[in-house]
């Protein structure tokens, strides 16, 4: 359900549970944000029920983000203290511009990260042509073809993991 916010004339307020819902979460896991200073309800009514802008998507969808990343939840509200920190407009958008800073490198590690599996897939691909010539089956017997009864080398990771 939507609801304005008392403070705001024209802003729209979402309970708890609808937000929950939008967002693909839980009540659980926006409670416990709001425990360690990560999302923190736009309003809360007078008898505690808690209200979020649709904009604090954007907000839980960075933490997930950043949590996807590998970030920890306390680096995480350490990054996303730029509304706290904000003394003056120049502050608030260089404090913004480290965060997505950032962000951009860890993307970048991660990106590296997943080129290199790619590579030792190939690799793996490639040696599994030579698999298909050979008249051995990977078992305990012949230590799952490990080194390769073909070629004496060690097998690609991918491979050695699989046979």
């Amino acid at each position: 359900m939507i609801e304005r916010d008392p403070q705001e004339p024209g802003s729209e307020l979402l309970k708890i549970g609808d937000f929950a819902r939008i967002a693909g979460t839980n009540l659980r896991t926006l409670r416990y944000y709001e425990e360690v200073g990560l999302l923190t309800p736009a309003h809360r009514s007078q008898g505690g029920f808690r209200y979020y802008r649709q904009t604090d998507l954007n907000r839980l969808n960075m933490i997930r983000d950043l949590q996807d990343l590998g970030l920890h939840l306390d680096r995480i509200r350490e990054l996303m203290a730029t509304r706290e920190h904000a003394g003056s407009r120049p502050a608030l958008l260089q404090s913004v511009r480290k965060v997505l800073a950032e962000q951009d490198r860890l993307l970048q590690e991660r990106i590296r990260a997943l080129e290199a599996q790619r590579a030792r897939i190939a690799v793996a691909s490639r040696k599994l042509s030579d698999c298909e010539g050979c008249r051995h089956l990977p078992a305990p017997a012949n230590n799952f073809c490990e080194p390769c009864m073909l070629t004496g080398d060690a097998l690609p990771a991918k491979i050695s993991a699989l046979f």
